[in-house]
């Protein structure tokens, strides 16, 4: 069980660099045309699209993506804590 819980914590650590590097990306519009911004905008954008709904931009900043990324943290950590009680 230890093979599944380091292929879980791998697995959400890719998504968390992934969706940082996409808010990176909208610094540099040109990015979000090439092929990766294309690929981590299918990726990113329908688990950042619920909290944009609910979290209005402050002026020129979007901080949904942050909490998007501290609500990926908490059900990585809520997912542990199960597993922990499983194994």
């Amino acid at each position: 069980m230890k093979v599944v819980v380091d292929i879980l914590d791998f697995a959400f650590t890719v998504y968390q660099y992934m969706i940082i590097a996409y808010i990176l990306m909208s610094w540099v519009p040109q990015m979000r045309g090439t092929g990766i911004g294309q690929l981590l905008e299918r990726l990113v954008e329908p688990y950042l699209a619920p909290f944009r709904r609910f979290i209005p931009p402050l002026g020129f900043i979007d901080i949904s993506p942050i909490v998007a990324l501290m609500a990926l943290h908490f059900a990585q950590s809520g997912l542990y804590a199960i597993l922990r009680q499983i194994l």
